[in-house]
């Protein structure tokens, strides 16, 4: 089973910074996508920023501009810096992997435990 163990996070104020790492571990073959999403007390999980495997990027339109994901593979470790930090950014942050565990295995998806991310006005 993958585990994916995040770092980061804490309190900050409006205008600050923060970063948030993630790193999976367990038996897995490759990694495809890893990414973070957040969840905001009464919101549904949304989708924060993705990387893939071969780079490529995609960003929510709230946090475009603001936000910066990258991986490195041979770590097996998602990074996202969070800059502009506003009072809305307060969630907890989650990071998610899509995996496969063998050569043409079907894709797994396994999240981690989440962070807290607090932004004060």
């Amino acid at each position: 089973q993958v585990q994916l163990v995040e770092s980061g996070g804490g309190s900050v104020q409006a205008g600050g910074s923060l970063s948030v790492s993630c790193t999976a571990s367990g038996n897995l073959y490759h990694i495809n996508v890893m990414g973070w999403y957040r969840q905001a007390p009464g919101n549904e999980r949304e989708l924060v920023a993705v990387i893939r495997s071969d780079g490529t990027t995609e960003y929510s339109d709230s946090v475009k501009g603001r936000f910066s994901i990258s991986r490195d593979n041979t770590k097996q470790t998602v990074y996202l810096q969070m800059g502009g930090l506003k009072p809305e950014d307060t969630a907890i942050y989650y990071c998610n992997a899509d995996y496969s565990i063998h050569p043409f295995g079907r894709l797994q998806t396994s999240w981690g435990q989440g962070t807290q991310v607090t932004v004060s006005a």
